[in-house]
């Protein structure tokens, strides 16, 4: 599988030490081949299943004999797992992670709409969360202070990401968007259909902006803690969160048909900003 997703943050950029790139670009590619396994082609929900657990199966493969190298029964899988094995074997990382990736990735297929704000974090804590989690343990550095502020980092940068494609997911008959905030502020399914800009949109994005812009901010200080390149990466990271949310105000939050990405302009604001 290649890494070669548009991705408005950086992953396992020269920022990180070289020690650490593959270990990150093998988490990455794992959950990148998981997600997409979710989300892109045709296939059947039956079958979307079926191949999550086959990932499911060579977890268990790795977690049963810790420190061997799984042979995994195909050449795509192989791809994934062996070098993944070794990572988690090399770097002592927990498994459950993976584990809780793999049931957002189901949750996904089964799950369109989220009712409450509460609904749409608990499935955060697994589909983001755990990535800051093993940045943590790859980096030495968990502690109950770290985690929460990587927890908070890592469901802004979900919740950013749900916001700034909104239409990707309505043509994937996804809503991320809580049930209870769309009744709040007055917008329904057919203004989303229709990708319509009302004053009630914009309230109601404003609102989820700043949501998503409070918990960058509680998790900052975390990048402020870890030493050299790797605070300066995940000030990066956090930098790259709170300027899509920016370009979204600056489009009236027409995500609709102005999706934000991230040109040259906006790297260069935020490395000044992570420098700075």
């Amino acid at each position: 599988m290649s890494i070669d997703h548009y991705e408005n943050f950086p992953v396992a950029s020269l920022l990180l030490p070289r020690r650490l790139r593959g270990a990150v670009t093998d988490i990455y590619r794992f959950a990148r081949a998981a997600d997409d396994i979710a989300d892109e082609g045709s296939a059947a929900d039956e079958e979307r299943l079926s191949q999550l657990g086959a990932f499911r199966a060579e977890l268990h493969r790795i977690g049963a004999e810790p420190g061997t190298t799984p042979q995994p029964g195909s050449p795509e899988l192989a791809g994934i797992f062996k070098p993944l094995a070794a990572t988690i074997a090399r770097h002592q990382l927990p498994i459950t992670p993976f584990y809780d990736l793999l049931s957002a990735f189901e949750q996904d297929i089964a799950v369109k709409r989220y009712e409450t704000y509460d609904a749409l974090a608990d499935y955060c804590t697994r589909s983001a969360n755990p990535v800051g989690r093993l940045m943590l343990h790859l980096f030495e550095a968990t502690n109950p202070q770290n985690v929460s502020e990587a927890d908070a980092i890592c469901t802004g940068l979900q919740l950013v990401n749900f916001w700034q494609d909104v239409r990707v997911d309505w043509r994937k008959q996804r809503v991320y968007l809580p049930q209870e905030d769309l009744r709040r502020h007055g917008v329904t399914d057919e203004d989303l259909a229709a990708c319509r800009l009302t004053p009630a949109w914009r309230d109601l994005m404003a609102f989820e902006v700043e949501r998503a812009r409070a918990l960058l901010h509680f998790g900052a200080p975390l990048a402020r803690r870890l030493p050299g390149r790797m605070g300066l990466e995940l000030r990066l990271v956090v930098q790259g969160g709170l300027r899509v949310l920016e370009r979204i105000e600056a489009s009236g939050y027409d995500v609709f048909m102005n999706r934000p990405e991230l040109g040259a302009k906006d790297w260069a604001i935020m490395l000044w900003r992570a420098i700075t």
